[in-house]
C-alpha cells in the first residue's frame, strides 16, 4: 500500500493535477484521492493545495517530495542491485551518448560489449548533453559518453579520449587536397554548421571567438546526418570531428593550423550511483574501443 501512495503522490505532484495524475495512473480519480488524503492522514500534514486552479504543493508537501525522489531512486537501485549477476550471464545497462560518437563510437562498441557479453540488454539512446546530466542524476541511465567541462558536481567523469574537429569538406572541394588550413582562411569558408542546441555547435563558437574567426554560416541543421550530407551534395564545408570525415571515403578532413580544436571525451556516473557489474566492464570495454580507434587517450 505504501508503494502504490508512493507513486500517486509523485504523479500528482508531476501533473499537478489529480485528474490528469489519474489518467496517466490509470486509475479512478476517486481511488486516487482516497490514497492521498491516506496518505495525510498518516502523515499528519497536508501534502497539497486544492484550493486553486492547479493542485500545488504545500511546504510540507515540498519537503516530503524531495525525500520520497531520494527513496524511490535508492528503492530502483536496490532493485537493479538484487538481480545483477556479476559473471554477466544477464542484466541490464542503459547508456546515453552525444551526437557525434554515433558516428564513429557506437558501433564498434556495442559490436565489442555484445560479442563478449550477448546477455546483457542493452540500451542505448543519442540525446543532449544537458539532458543527459538530468537523466543520470534522475537514475534513468547508468553510464552517459559526453565531454569535459560539466558544471554538475555530482557527477563522476572517466577520461576516454581526445577529440579533435577539423574542416571536412568533400572530395570535390577545392581544399580537398590540403592537409591543414589556417585560421584566416577559415574565415572565409562558407560553413554548413549543427544548431546551437548541441555542444558541438558551442565549442565551435566559443573558438571562433577566442581566435576572432568570423564564420560564414550558410546553413544550419539539427542533426549531424544532414551535416554530412549536405557536406557531400555542396561546396560548403563544415567543422566535425576528424573521425566522422575518416569514416567516409567521399569526405576529407583538413587539420586547424596552427590551433588545434580539441575537446574531452569522458564516460559519465552519478557519484555515489549503484555500479552494476554491466556498467564496470562497459566503461572498461569502452576505453579499449576508444584506444583501438586511434583516439588520443588521457
Amino acid at each position: 500500500m505504501l508503494a502504490r501512495q508512493v507513486r500517486y503522490f509523485l504523479a500528482v505532484a508531476e501533473h499537478q493535477s489529480f485528474t490528469r495524475a489519474a489518467d496517466a495512473l490509470h486509475v479512478s480519480q476517486p481511488a486516487l484521492s482516497q490514497q492521498v488524503r491516506l496518505m495525510e492522514e498518516s502523515l499528519g500534514v497536508q501534502l497539497f493545495d486544492r484550493s486553486g486552479r492547479t493542485t500545488r504543493l504545500t511546504d510540507s508537501g515540498e519537503v516530503y517530495l524531495q525525500y520520497v525522489r531520494r527513496a524511490s531512486q535508492e528503492f530502483r537501485e536496490a532493485k537493479r542491485a538484487i538481480h545483477d549477476v556479476n559473471d554477466l550471464s544477464r542484466g541490464a545497462l542503459r547508456v546515453a551518448v552525444t551526437p557525434t560518437f554515433t558516428t564513429y563510437l557506437v558501433g564498434p562498441l556495442v559490436e565489442a560489449f555484445y560479442s563478449r557479453y550477448p546477455n546483457i540488454s542493452l540500451n542505448v539512446r543519442e540525446i543532449s548533453q544537458e539532458h543527459m546530466e538530468e537523466l543520470l542524476l534522475a537514475d534513468e541511465i547508468d553510464v552517459g559518453i559526453a565531454f569535459s567541462g560539466t558544471l554538475t558536481p555530482d557527477l563522476d567523469l572517466y577520461p576516454l579520449l581526445v577529440e579533435t574537429l577539423a574542416l571536412v569538406v568533400r572530395t570535390g572541394h577545392p581544399l580537398a587536397g590540403e592537409m591543414s588550413i589556417g585560421l584566416e582562411a577559415l574565415s572565409t569558408e562558407s560553413l554548413v554548421l549543427l544548431s546551437a542546441e548541441f555542444a558541438t555547435r558551442e565549442q565551435i563558437d566559443r573558438f571562433c571567438r577566442q581566435h576572432s574567426i568570423q564564420p560564414h554560416v550558410r546553413i544550419e541543421a539539427n542533426s549531424i546526418s544532414a551535416v554530412i550530407e549536405i557536406v557531400r551534395r555542396t561546396r560548403l564545408s563544415t567543422l566535425l570531428p576528424a573521425k566522422i570525415a575518416f569514416a567516409h571515403q567521399d569526405l576529407v578532413a583538413i587539420a586547424l593550423d596552427p590551433v588545434r580544436l580539441q575537446r574531452t571525451a569522458v564516460l559519465m556516473q552519478r557519484k555515489d550511483a549503484y555500479r552494476s557489474a554491466a556498467a564496470r566492464v562497459f566503461i572498461e570495454l569502452a576505453k579499449e574501443v576508444a584506444s583501438e580507434l586511434g583516439g588520443s587517450l588521457i
